[in-house]
């Protein structure tokens, strides 16, 4: 993949990620400092942890833009603030977008570091689902990941379908295309028709 052109996904990926997470520290009345910090870990939070295992330059330490797109995610949230805050669906549409973006940020970077296909879906996964575990955190929720929602069980089906895609000769834009839209289709049906994993439950329950 073009330099350039993943620099532009990770952007947006970014972008809708750290509005995702400042959305929800509103939800939780922090203050300006604290929902920037929020919405920060939400959006690097993941492709940090996917660097470090890969040995590779963590990839905000790199440019400023990241910090700096993530202070204009606070800007937008502040002033359309009402909107965001009331809608639930505000929040999941910017959590799905960059959920998966960053997965197939997280594989195609993996591949290209040569790791095999079953790392490239793990770093994927890794990349779109971690940094919302340590914004849950924060927040003090419950992380969103090991809830019986389909969500890191969405990361890994898009990149199987990224997989089967490059096997059958797909082009590069149609693997990521398909894995993307696979994430996308999988949260927007499970959230709205509620499908989810089965529990694992107590003996006596």
């Amino acid at each position: 993949m073009d330099n350039m052109f993943l620099f532009i996904i990770e952007v947006i990926g970014t972008v809708a990620f750290a509005i995702s997470g400042i959305r929800m520290a509103a939800g939780k009345r922090f203050d300006w400092f604290g929902a920037y910090v929020v919405g920060l870990v939400t959006a690097i939070g993941g492709g940090t942890l996917r660097d470090l295992l890969l040995d590779a330059p963590v990839f905000w330490m790199q440019t400023s833009w990241y910090l700096a797109v993530t202070g204009l995610s606070l800007a937008f949230v502040i002033i359309f603030r009402k909107t965001l805050v009331k809608h639930l669906g505000a929040l999941l549409l910017f959590d799905t977008i960059g959920l998966a973006l960053f997965v197939v940020i997280g594989i195609q970077k993996s591949l290209a570091f040569d790791y095999p296909m079953w790392v490239a879906i793990a770093m994927g996964m890794i990349t779109g689902a971690f940094g919302g575990v340590v914004r849950d955190i924060l927040i003090n929720e419950e992380p969103l990941f090991f809830r019986k929602d389909i969500y890191a069980t969405a990361c890994i089906a898009g990149g199987g379908v990224y997989w089967l895609t490059m096997e059958c000769g797909g082009s590069e834009i149609l693997q990521q295309s398909a894995c993307a839209l696979t994430v996308i289709l999988l949260r927007f049906f499970a959230v709205k028709y509620s499908w989810q994993l089965p529990t694992l439950k107590h003996d006596n329950d």
